[in-house]
C-alpha cells in the first residue's frame, strides 16, 4: 500500500496561494519546502498579452526560491511550476496560478522632447503627469536620464504634476540623451499606479543662443559662440513688456492664430495667420514673424504685447528676418531677453529652469 500523500504543509508551499485573486503588489512571492530541497522553479508573468519569465534563485540550502524583483506586477497573471525532491529522492511537483490587482486608476508621464528628435543645446527634459503625484520620491526614482558623454543631470519638481531634468550647463553639441521611464506599477498617489515602461532618446545639435536686447531692440544670434547675425526686433511695449531671462523654444509653427482673449488681452488683437511662430513660454510669449506692423518699428520701437517680433510678410517669407531665423532654429534653442522693464520669467513658465542657480535646481529633488 502507498502511504498518505504529503499535504500542502508537508510538501511545496507557494505564496500567494493557487487561485488567489486581487493580490496586491506588496505581497511576497515565494516557493518553499519544509523538507528535502527544490530541484527547479519556473515562474511566468502574463501581462499585456505577453509571457515573461520571472528571474529568481533557489537558496543555498535548497529550501526556498525568491524572485529577483521584490514587488509583483499589477494586472498580471503568475504561473508557478515547482519540482522538489524529498529526503528519499522522490520527486513531487506543484502548479499554481494567481492574479494580481487591476488598479482602477493609472497615471502616465508625457515626455518632452519627442523621441529621436534633434534639439538645441538648451533643451530641458520635462515630464508632465496625467495625475497629481503625492509620492514624488517613488516616481523620481523610477525615471532615469543619462547622457553620452556623461554629465551630472539632476531633477527638479514643479508642483505635483511636473518633473524636469537638466545638467548644470547647456548640453554639449552632439550629446546623446536617454530618458528611461520605469513607471509601471509605481504608486504615485494612494491607489494610483503608473502605466509606462518607455524609453525616449534625443540628440543635441549645434549650440545656438540668441540674445534679445529689449532696450536696443536687436537680437544677436550666436552659433557655437560666434556672432552670425544682428537682427532688428520689436519687443513688448508700454505696459505689455517682455519677460527678461533665458527662455527655450518649445514649439515651432509655420503659421498660427494669436487671439488676445486667450492670454488676458481681451479683444486687443486677433491675428489668424501669424507666420514663423516659436513658443518661448506657456503663458503665451512667442518669437514670431510680424507683417502687420510698419517696417520702421523694427529696431526702433517696442510695440508688441510681450512677444518678440521680427519683420516678415503675410504668409511668411523665406528671405525675411523672421524666415531666416526660423529656418535656422531648433526646438531647444535658447532665447535670452535682457534690459526689459519686466521681471525674470518664472522657471516653470515653459522651460525656464535655466534661470535658477544650480543649488536651487538641485534642491527641487524629492529624493533625500
Amino acid at each position: 500500500m502507498f502511504g498518505k500523500p504529503p499535504g500542502r504543509e508537508e510538501g511545496i508551499r507557494i505564496a500567494p496561494d493557487d487561485g488567489d485573486r486581487d493580490v496586491r503588489p506588496g505581497r511576497k512571492l515565494s516557493v518553499r519546502v519544509a523538507e528535502g530541497r527544490l530541484e527547479s522553479v519556473r515562474v511566468v508573468r502574463s501581462q499585456d498579452a505577453r509571457d515573461t519569465p520571472v528571474p529568481g534563485r533557489i537558496s543555498a540550502d535548497g529550501r526556498s526560491w525568491e524572485p529577483d524583483e521584490k514587488r509583483l506586477a499589477l494586472a498580471a497573471k503568475y504561473t508557478v511550476d515547482a519540482v522538489a525532491l524529498d529526503g528519499d529522492g522522490r520527486r513531487s511537483a506543484r502548479h499554481a496560478t494567481f492574479t494580481t490587482r487591476v488598479p482602477e486608476e493609472r497615471f502616465i508621464g508625457y515626455v518632452a522632447p519627442e523621441n529621436r528628435s534633434t534639439v538645441g543645446t538648451g533643451m530641458i527634459v520635462s515630464l508632465e503627469f496625467s495625475r497629481e503625484i503625492t509620492d514624488r520620491a517613488a516616481v523620481e526614482r523610477a525615471v532615469r536620464v543619462t547622457s553620452e558623454p556623461a554629465v551630472d543631470i539632476r531633477p527638479h519638481w514643479f508642483g505635483r504634476d511636473r518633473l524636469d531634468f537638466r545638467p548644470r550647463h547647456y548640453w554639449r553639441p552632439g550629446t546623446e540623451v536617454t530618458v528611461d521611464l520605469r513607471l509601471r506599477d509605481v504608486e504615485g498617489a494612494p491607489g494610483v499606479y503608473g502605466l509606462q515602461h518607455k524609453t525616449v532618446t534625443f540628440t543635441v545639435g549645434r549650440r545656438q543662443v540668441s540674445e534679445v536686447d529689449a532696450a536696443r531692440k536687436t537680437m544677436e544670434v550666436r552659433r557655437d559662440g560666434e556672432l552670425v547675425a544682428t537682427v532688428p526686433v520689436t519687443a513688448g511695449g508700454g505696459r505689455n513688456t517682455t519677460y527678461n531671462g533665458k527662455m527655450v523654444v518649445t514649439e515651432m509653427l509655420d503659421v498660427t492664430r494669436m487671439d488676445g482673449r486667450t492670454v488676458g488681452f481681451g479683444g486687443e488683437y486677433d491675428i489668424p495667420d501669424v507666420p514663423h511662430a516659436m513658443r518661448l513660454t506657456e503663458s503665451g510669449t512667442f518669437l514670431h514673424g510680424n507683417y502687420w506692423a510698419p517696417k520702421d518699428v523694427f529696431g526702433r520701437t517696442n510695440v508688441s504685447h510681450g512677444c518678440v517680433g521680427l519683420r516678415d510678410v503675410k504668409g511668411g517669407g523665406a528671405d525675411t528676418p523672421a524666415g531666416w531665423f526660423f529656418d535656422r532654429s531648433l526646438v531647444g534653442d535658447v532665447v535670452e531677453v535682457v534690459h526689459s522693464e519686466d521681471r525674470t520669467v518664472a522657471p516653470d513658465n515653459g522651460l525656464g529652469g535655466w534661470n535658477m542657480s544650480w543649488k536651487a535646481w538641485r534642491a527641487g529633488s524629492a529624493v533625500r
